[in-house]
């Protein structure tokens, strides 16, 4: 009995230090990290964030830039920190949904190593074509490729424009053929000279092209049409009933940070992603404000990776 006592009297001590240590947070810098060069979405959406936290919680939020191995090398190291609530990082759908997949291994496990704090973001990607392409719509596009084979290559700048491009051949039954490239602008220089008629990117990447009237927006792959690409139809819409693909950012912190400050911060967040100011801001840099509990992220990124995973096996796709 007195073994039984002495573990409630240790367990009842560590709740209450963690209790301590939560109301006391933050009390010293915190950390960021972003596994992507500075100046990408990621790093932008995560900026904003942080200052909006520092202003709000009295202690400095900054960003540490540790990009590399399609994100992993900077979510290892938010994985390795100390489980205090000083470490944060923003996650994306690659780092916790798709690399798992990409990789044959992982230095850190989505699930096990993280605790889910709040999905911040999300964004659709879009199929672009050049403003006068003949190509003016996904149902021309599936048209004209099933008539003809080689009418219309498809850039794809990264992952998950991969994932679009095998999504839509298996749902259209087109035989496409997608052209790998290394980054947003070598894709857009390609399609505005007429190497290649139609690429998938972001819509936050493509927007500033299709607003000046150099491409034109085939389709976007959110489930709904998006106030990110006014006037653009979705693919759904379009003969393909279901079909949506987005990207998303999700702040996460070390497995083991205490419970408390997961849920100061996931309110603190929550707060701030409500304010009209702070969702036309988003907006304005291409993502759509999101929210929720941790528990809904968890649920969420889990059916990201119970949906991509079997499309990336079926189709073969290796990280380059």
């Amino acid at each position: 009995m007195k073994w039984f006592r002495r573990i409630g009297t240790l367990a009842a001590g560590l709740l209450i230090a963690t209790a301590a240590l939560a109301q006391g947070y933050p009390n010293k810098p915190v950390r960021i990290v972003v596994a992507y060069q500075a100046g990408q979405g990621t790093d932008v959406v995560t900026r904003y964030l942080a200052e909006q936290l520092t202003r709000s919680l009295g202690q400095s939020f900054f960003v540490e830039n540790r990009g590399g191995a399609g994100g992993n090398i900077g979510t290892e190291v938010a994985a390795r920190a100390a489980a205090d609530g000083y470490t944060l990082t923003m996650g994306t759908n690659a780092t916790h949904a798709l690399n798992q997949f990409l990789y044959a291994t992982l230095p850190f496990n989505s699930e096990k190593d993280f605790e889910p704090i709040i999905l911040v973001g999300t964004f659709p990607m879009a199929v672009l074509a050049g403003a006068d392409s003949p190509i003016k719509s996904i149902d021309d596009l599936v048209a004209r490729v099933k008539a003809n084979p080689r009418a219309a290559d498809i850039a794809l700048p990264s992952t998950t424009a991969r994932l679009v491009y095998e999504l839509l051949k298996e749902r259209s039954q087109a035989p496409l053929f997608g052209v790998p490239y290394k980054g947003s602008s070598a894709a857009q220089s390609d399609v505005l000279g007429g190497q290649v008629p139609v690429m998938i990117d972001t819509v936050t990447a493509g927007r500033p092209l299709v607003a000046s009237g150099k491409l034109r927006a085939l389709g976007v792959t959110s489930a709904k049409p998006t106030a990110l690409m006014p006037g653009a139809k979705t693919v759904a819409e379009q003969g393909l009933a279901g079909f949506e693909v987005i990207a998303w950012n999700a702040l996460y912190a070390p497995k083991g940070t205490p419970p408390a400050i997961v849920k100061q911060l996931n309110a603190e967040v929550a707060r701030i992603l409500a304010q009209p100011e702070a969702r036309q801001r988003l907006i304005d840099l291409g993502f759509e404000p999101a929210g929720g509990t941790p528990e809904q992220l968890a649920d969420f990124a889990r059916a990201e990776r119970d949906k991509w995973g079997p499309l990336i096996k079926k189709a073969d796709i290796r990280a380059e």
